[in-house]
């Protein structure tokens, strides 16, 4: 009998061999079990016994394959009755072109389990076209084509309908629609003010650059973080499928708020600044994703980033440059997806007034230093835009009409993100901040203006060659806004404003 489970984020399939024979009575499972699955006997036991079947009074072994790999879980509470039941002769043997997973209550009732898209995307792949699920888990399943996915109350249900008794309807494929969020995501239009941060947002999205906001406590800097999915671009099919699996792994997905069993909206994740490496990398003894991988395809917002302990943000470093956290544990080494973009917030000074127009700061010179030397020079340097968010004004707030609405600027990040592939022409296309090497060079011309620009930036704000690269970047996706095939001086002084922390935090002493 066929069962599967999850390793990372990829599923396999575990069959399942149940064996009862003479001797004193005894429930072992073997093939590296944890204690999840061990506790299965107990479950297995009372669920018989409520639903009307013996239970046998004699050594039961079951072998879970591949031996070599841990098991972990209560997902082959299911397939274990049933194979007792095979095996015990009290129902007849299931074909090989079925799979079924679930939690088992004790009264034999079907409870959802973690995991069910990747181990439905590996059941298609091994050529098994017969899924048995929980009822809650059945639409995550469903997306799977080629597919009949069999959803079940309780394992009662399953006996039925293999005996041929009460056969089950097939749970229905569900269109899909990856382009209404209207609603799911706050809107840029009750954003008053505030100009210059909702144009670095609008650059951010149209590039996939990473932005830090830095301004005094209200300024709006969690608002506008909030309205940045609502101007990124829909999910296309693949990403919200890698999306999904990472939320089914880690038991989120009927959480997040998707249709179909599929997310469908970007993700956007704001941890607090209390949480730990693991917590933000993934781990356990079993590694699972952390925020950096739920925030996959979206948005890891970091509000207060200077609260954030040290290990926490340099854990960060790799997967914004590589888009892959590797988690190491004992039980082995896997890596998660973690393409995201970060979204960070900060007060310029431990009292969040510093350089404010009518509040006095009340901060030194070394507290302020001391609180700006929590952030790494090299974490800064991989965040390609600073920018500085203003109290909003009275004559802002005040005003009856509300700011742009997000579905305007959307229209603008799309023309731009179609530009940049009308240049890309057959190479593949890859965002802004994702240039490099030669590609970065080629699609970076600059005019004989904008080179001395650059030149004159980078060495007044001593930039690495990390932050050179930043801002070529920068400057191209602020020409792609613009339509423009080359890289002027203006778009290079647009991008050197949105490099603050360069020119007047950092180097204020």
């Amino acid at each position: 009998m066929h069962s599967l489970g999850v390793t990372a984020l990829d599923g396999y399939v575990v069959t399942v061999e149940v064996d009862v024979s003479g001797g004193l009575p005894q429930f072992a499972i073997v093939g590296l079990p944890d204690n999840a699955v061990k506790e299965a006997t107990d479950r297995v036991r009372s669920a018989l016994k409520n639903l009307g079947f013996s239970y046998p009074a004699s050594r039961i072994t079951v072998n879970l394959a591949p031996a070599d790999t841990r098991k972990t879980g209560p997902v082959y509470d299911l397939p274990l009755l049933l194979g007792l039941l095979v095996a015990g002769e009290q129902i007849q043997p299931i074909a090989p072109d079925c799979a079924f997973i679930g939690e088992l209550s004790l009264n034999g009732n079907v409870r959802p389990v973690s995991g069910v898209l990747p181990m439905a995307l590996a059941c298609r792949q091994a050529g098994i076209n017969k899924l048995f699920v929980p009822q809650a888990n059945a639409q995550e399943a469903a997306l799977v084509e080629n597919l009949q996915v069999y959803p079940l109350n309780t394992a009662k249900d399953a006996i039925l309908h293999l005996a041929g008794q009460q056969p089950l309807a097939p749970a229905p494929k569900t269109n899909i629609s990856l382009q209404e969020v209207a609603g799911l995501i706050p809107d840029l239009r009750d954003v008053r003010g505030q100009l210059e941060a909702r144009r670095a947002l609008e650059i951010a999205a149209a590039g996939l650059h990473n932005i830090l906001m830095v301004g005094a406590p209200g300024s709006g800097k969690s608002m506008l973080a909030k309205r940045l999915p609502g101007i990124l671009p829909p999910l296309t099919y693949a990403e919200a499928i890698e999306t999904s699996k990472i939320y089914s792994v880690a038991g989120l997905l009927q959480k997040q708020g998707n249709s179909g069993g599929l997310v469908t909206t970007r993700p956007f994740r704001s941890p607090h600044h209390s949480v730990s490496p693991a917590g933000l990398a993934g781990g356990g003894s079993q590694p699972k994703p952390g925020e950096i991988s739920l925030a996959n395809n979206g948005v890891l917002f970091l509000d207060e980033l200077p609260e954030f302990i040290r290990e926490s943000l340099e854990v960060l470093r790799q997967p914004l440059e590589d888009g892959v956290v590797t988690v190491s544990r004992v039980a082995g080494t896997v890596s998660f997806p973690s393409r995201f973009m970060l979204v960070a917030a900060m007060n310029p000074c431990p009292c969040g007034y510093f350089g404010h127009p009518t509040r006095e700061c009340r901060c030194n010179m070394a507290a302020i230093d001391r609180y700006l030397q929590k952030v790494s020079g090299p974490l800064l340097d991989r965040i390609d835009l600073h920018v500085e968010v203003q109290p909003v004004e009275y004559d802002d707030i005040s005003a009856t009409q509300g700011g742009e609405e997000s579905a305007a600027v959307l229209q603008r990040v799309l023309t731009a993100r179609a530009f940049a592939a009308g240049r890309a022409g057959q190479r593949p296309l890859v965002p802004n901040a994702a240039l490099v090497g030669e590609r970065l060079r080629q699609d970076c011309a600059l005019t004989p203006r904008a080179a001395t620009t650059l030149k004159t930036a980078f060495q007044r704000l001593g930039l690495s060659a990390r932050g050179y690269d930043r801002m070529l970047r920068v400057s191209r996706t602020i020409a792609d806004l613009d339509g423009a095939e080359v890289i002027d001086a203006q778009h290079v002084a647009e991008a050197v404003q949105y490099r603050n922390l360069d020119r007047k935090y950092w180097h204020y002493r």
